[in-house]
């Protein structure tokens, strides 16, 4: 029986933290890798966030990468102060896990699927580099997290 997205293979944790290049040298030591070079989440005019369905450009965030298996990843996320769901996260719950990803087609159909379902898009937008969308579905009150969609182009 399929599920709501059509695919159960997790492809990603999220994790909000308040300081990304601490925690991702403890996390480098914990993997015994080496730390990952950061990343923002992008300029506005590439990503077109929005938040809550209104333009959101100057949410943003740093991240830190880790492969965490064959198809995983581990993404440390530090907000930068603006209104998001990672600032959000942050300010109402502290550091720590924030969303569960997965790798899926047909973004605007899902998203319906999850709300018809009783969840919320609350932020949307494109990769950094443009070679994808994703979306944050708050799925907090049915599943203790929230649900991040991921379609590369």
């Amino acid at each position: 029986m399929p599920g709501l997205l059509n695919t159960n293979i997790v492809t990603q944790i999220g994790i909000i933290v308040r300081d990304v290049e601490t925690t991702k040298r403890k996390f480098a030591a914990f993997l015994g890798v080496e730390p990952p070079e950061c990343v923002d989440g992008g300029q506005y005019e590439v990503t077109g966030t929005h938040y809550h369905g209104e333009p959101a450009p100057y949410a943003n965030c740093l991240m830190a990468f880790f492969d965490a298996g064959p198809n995983m990843q581990i993404e440390l996320i530090q907000p930068n102060g603006v209104r998001s769901t990672w600032q959000d996260h942050l300010d109402q719950h502290g550091e720590g896990v924030h969303h569960i990803a997965f790798q899926i087609k047909d973004m605007n159909g899902k998203i319906r699927a999850c709300e018809l379902a009783g969840m919320k898009c609350t932020q949307r937008g494109k990769y950094n580099d443009a070679s994808g969308e994703y979306a944050y579905i708050d799925a907090t009150e049915d599943l203790k997290c929230f649900i991040e969609l991921l379609e590369n182009d």
